[in-house]
C-alpha cells in the first residue's frame, strides 16, 4: 500500500475525531432532536450501505447511490434496477425500488421510490380507549428523480429532486425536497471524497381537519423543516488485487436535528464474489454497530448482487435488511 495513502487515511481519522469531540459533538446537539419532520427519509435502504455503518457517501459506486450519493451513478456503466426490504420496528416495513439508465457516455438518470407503512391501527379516544371501531394507517412515500454527470475523470456531480408525502389518519404532509452531491478522486491510489447535502427544502406543515373529543375542529398546524443533513466522506482501498479487496471509509454527518456524528465502514470482497461488511456509528444515541454479507452472481445475461445486513439499535433491537441489485450489459 502506498505510504502516502496510509498517511492520508490516518490523518483524516485523527482530524475527524479531534474535530468531532472538540467542536462537533457538543452535548447541546441533543436539544435539536425532534425538530424536523419526515423522519423516514433518514432510514437506510441499502443492505450493503447499512452493513458498512452507512459510511457510504464516498463509497457510492453502485445503483444504491440513488439514495446515498447520486453522483455515484456514473461510477458504473450498466443499466439496471434495485429493490430492498427492511423489517423495521413496531410492525412497520420499509420498501425501496429504483432504476438507473446511462446515456451520452457520461450521464445517468434514475428513479427511486421508498415507502414506509404500518399495519392498520385502532382509533382510540379518551372515552373509548379500546377503540371506536374505526382504523387508521400511518404511511410515508418518497419518489425521487436523479441525474448524474461525469464532469472530468476525477470529478462527478449528482442531484435528486423528490416528492415526499406522509399520511397519518386525516392529516397529510407533502412537499418537494432535493439532494446535491459530488464525488472526487484524489489521484492517490483509489482514495476519493464524497460530499452530499440531503433532504433540503422549505418547511412543511400538515393539512387536513382533526375533530377533537369536545367536537371542535382543528385545521391549522405548526410548520417543521425537513431532516436536512450534510455528509462528508473519505474512502480508499488499502488492499486491492485480483483476489482480495478491502474498502475502508469514514464519514462525518452534520444533521439539522441532532449532534454531529461519525460513521466507520469496512467491506472485504473475495474475487468480487463474496462480501463481508462491518460498520460502527459514533455519537449516535440510538445506534452503534452493524454487519452484513453479500454475494454476486450471474443470472442469465444479468449480474445480480444479493445483500443482507443487520444493525443494532440498542433499546429497539436489531433491524434486518435485504437488497437485490441487478445490472444488465449495455448493448451498442
Amino acid at each position: 500500500m502506498n505510504k502516502k495513502l496510509i498517511f492520508v487515511f490516518l490523518f483524516l481519522i485523527f482530524a475527524f475525531s479531534e474535530m468531532s469531540y472538540a467542536q462537533l459533538f457538543p452535548n447541546l446537539g441533543g436539544q435539536r432532536t425532534g425538530t424536523t419532520s419526515l423522519q423516514f427519509l433518514k432510514i437506510g435502504t441499502s443492505a450493503r450501505a447499512t452493513g458498512m455503518g452507512e459510511s457510504f457517501v464516498a463509497v457510492s459506486d453502485d445503483i444504491t447511490s440513488l439514495h446515498y450519493n447520486p453522483s455515484g451513478l456514473v461510477a458504473f456503466k450498466n443499466n439496471g434496477f434495485t429493490a430492498s426490504y427492511t423489517q423495521w420496528f413496531v410492525d412497520t416495513k420499509l420498501a425501496n425500488f429504483g432504476g438507473v439508465y446511462h446515456f451520452g457516455g457520461n450521464n445517468a438518470i434514475g428513479i427511486n421510490v421508498t415507502s414506509l407503512q404500518t399495519e392498520d391501527m385502532k382509533v382510540t379516544t379518551e372515552y373509548q380507549p379500546t377503540g371506536t371501531g374505526e382504523f387508521f394507517r400511518f404511511s410515508d412515500l418518497s419518489i425521487g428523480l436523479s441525474f448524474a454527470r461525469q464532469m472530468t475523470e476525477q470529478f462527478s456531480f449528482g442531484a435528486t429532486i423528490k416528492y415526499v408525502r406522509e399520511d397519518l389518519g386525516e392529516l397529510k404532509i407533502q412537499g418537494i425536497l432535493g439532494d446535491l452531491a459530488t464525488s472526487y478522486r484524489t489521484g492517490l491510489g483509489t482514495s476519493r471524497f464524497g460530499i452530499m447535502i440531503s433532504n433540503f427544502g422549505g418547511q412543511l406543515n400538515p393539512t387536513g381537519d382533526v375533530t377533537l373529543v369536545n367536537g371542535n375542529t382543528v385545521s391549522s398546524f405548526q410548520k417543521f423543516p425537513p431532516p436536512t443533513s450534510f455528509q462528508l466522506g473519505f474512502a480508499m482501498e488499502p488492499i486491492m488485487n485480483k483476489e482480495n479487496r478491502l474498502t475502508t471509509s469514514i464519514q462525518l454527518n452534520s444533521p439539522t436535528d441532532n449532534a454531529e456524528n461519525l460513521n466507520f465502514g469496512l467491506e472485504y470482497a473475495y474475487k468480487e464474489f463474496l462480501f463481508f461488511r462491518g460498520g460502527y456509528k459514533l455519537n449516535v444515541d440510538s445506534e452503534n454497530f452493524s454487519a452484513g454479507v453479500g454475494v454476486k452472481t450471474v443470472i442469465s445475461f444479468a449480474h445480480a448482487n444479493l445483500d443482507y445486513s443487520l444493525a443494532n439499535y440498542k433499546e429497539l433491537g436489531i433491524s434486518h435488511r435485504f437488497s437485490l441489485n441487478i445490472l444488465f450489459p449495455n448493448f451498442k
